[in-house]
């Protein structure tokens, strides 16, 4: 959680310059293909040339969408500016992640969505406004504030709605391991594995 507030800052506030886009968004990939290895299914056959290649068309996917829907509100200081590094995040998530842990878009929306709506409300307030300082200071670690306030509660609510540990019916399985299954003493109806944060 600390790290992923730190991160969801810098997305949330250097959104608005092509080096910022490039930089947090290579910084939350590589934090993003860390985790994603590490919790892997045990049995993950997932081969180093598969993952670098993932890494790289989720980080080029979130950059991409992160530059391109810049250009297109480029002239907008609104929301629609904000939320640019949530649907990057979105479009890479989409990219990088497997079916089976797609509820970690849904885990990034609190965050991502939230902060941009309160600071874009916020800069639009007249003690804001009259004070060039807070202006030039403030965005990043109020966004990070806001970041790790949201991760607080919907990390664990996230795991809890979407729990590591998953079951199966046996009938849902290839044919070959039903057969398999079947010819224990005493085959079960369901069986459960580990599918990964």
């Amino acid at each position: 959680m600390p790290t992923n507030m730190v991160i969801t800052g810098l997305l949330l506030s250097c959104y608005r310059s092509c080096p910022g886009i490039i930089f947090s968004h290579w910084v939350n990939q590589s934090f993003n293909a860390i985790v994603n290895y590490t919790n892997r299914s045990g049995n993950d056959r997932t081969t180093n040339q598969q993952l670098f290649y993932s890494y790289c068309c989720a980080t080029g996917a979130a950059t991409t969408a992160a530059l391109g829907l810049n250009m297109m509100v480029k002239n907008s200081h609104g929301l629609a500016a904000r939320l640019v590094p949530f649907v990057a995040v979105a479009v890479a998530n989409a990219i990088n992640i497997p079916m089976v842990r797609a509820h970690r878009i849904a885990m990034a929306m609190p965050d991502m969505v939230l902060s941009p709506v309160i600071m874009n409300r916020f800069t639009r307030t007249a003690y804001y406004r009259t004070r060039p300082l807070v202006q030039k200071y403030s965005e990043m670690p109020i966004q990070t504030f806001l970041a790790g306030i949201g991760l607080y509660f919907t990390t664990p609510l996230g795991c809890a709605l979407f729990p590591q540990k998953s079951s199966i019916e046996v009938l849902k399985l290839e044919p070959s391991v039903q057969k398999q299954l079947l010819k224990w003493r005493d085959p079960p109806k369901v069986l459960y594995y580990n599918k990964g944060l």
